[in-house]
């Protein structure tokens, strides 16, 4: 396992969490105001941004280059910068941006850092909820500072699944795992976010999630915290170029992997 070198890996871990504080109560501040913004598509009619996205990406960006200058950083916004110093900043300013224009509160800021292409920190920060969700490596998993794990007890058929989608992968390709997940004897909920259904699975709220196509900056975050809250993450390609294509993202609690594999068709 790649290991961060402690100091360098708290002075990132602590600015992370400072940074989505911030970021999330400038994005806060234009959901408040959402009306006024001017809402623009991108590949898809669903798939919308705002200036707040780009904004919120902008203020993360100048903050983690203030300090770690060599660091690289990828945000789903203006893209890839490459660092020198083996670490890059992996980042969604606003994930559930449907949600955010909408009125709806199922949205966040997903700050993660690789150290050498392995998730070494996780923040993702639900500013409606006021939750702040954050891991390093080697130190666990907390939700407002307390520590969380994820779901213990509960199957694919006494918890709740999250399943996403998105127009990358087919209408009847969602429509197959949802069938397989109901004819398991399961159920499912989708808010819009994948990052913060994410998180629910290390909070323990969720037993699991699928999207079959999702990008670095929805996942990376969570990745970390679900790893260090107990849990699974179907490996995600991320070296090299792959940082910027997208792939299947699959979690969940060690006793529902077997079961989900099985109804997502992963192995």
């Amino acid at each position: 396992m790649v290991t961060a070198a402690a100091s360098a890996l708290e002075q990132r871990f602590a600015l992370a969490k400072l940074i989505a504080e911030k970021a999330g109560a400038l994005a806060l501040d234009y959901f408040n105001r959402r009306e006024t913004l001017v809402i623009e598509t991108k590949r898809d009619p669903q798939d919308v941004v705002s200036i707040a996205d780009r904004n919120v990406e902008t203020l993360i960006r100048d903050e983690v280059t203030a300090h770690f200058n060599d660091d690289g950083f990828l945000g789903e916004e203006y893209g890839l910068n490459r660092g020198t110093s083996g670490y890059t900043w992996v980042v969604d300013p606003i994930d559930g941006t449907s949600p955010f224009v909408h009125g709806m509160p199922n949205w966040c800021v997903s700050i993660a850092v690789l150290y050498q292409d392995r998730p070494v920190i996780g923040v993702i920060f639900a500013p409606c909820h006021n939750e702040l969700y954050a891991a390093a490596q080697g130190m666990g998993a907390v939700l407002n500072g307390k520590a969380i794990r994820v779901d213990p007890i509960n199957t694919v058929q006494t918890g709740v699944t999250a399943i996403s989608a998105n127009t990358h992968v087919t209408p009847a390709f969602v429509a197959g795992v949802v069938e397989r997940l109901l004819e398991a004897k399961g159920t499912f909920v989708r808010n819009g976010s994948g990052a913060l259904m994410l998180a629910y699975v290390a909070a323990g709220r969720l037993v699991g999630f699928f999207e079959g196509y999702m990008h670095a900056w929805d996942c990376m975050a969570a990745f970390c915290l679900i790893e260090e809250a107990g849990g699974y993450c179907y490996p995600f390609p991320v070296d090299g170029e792959n940082l910027t294509k997208g792939a299947p993202v699959f979690a969940a609690a060690p006793q529902a992997v077997e079961a989900l594999k099985e109804i997502t068709q992963l192995s």
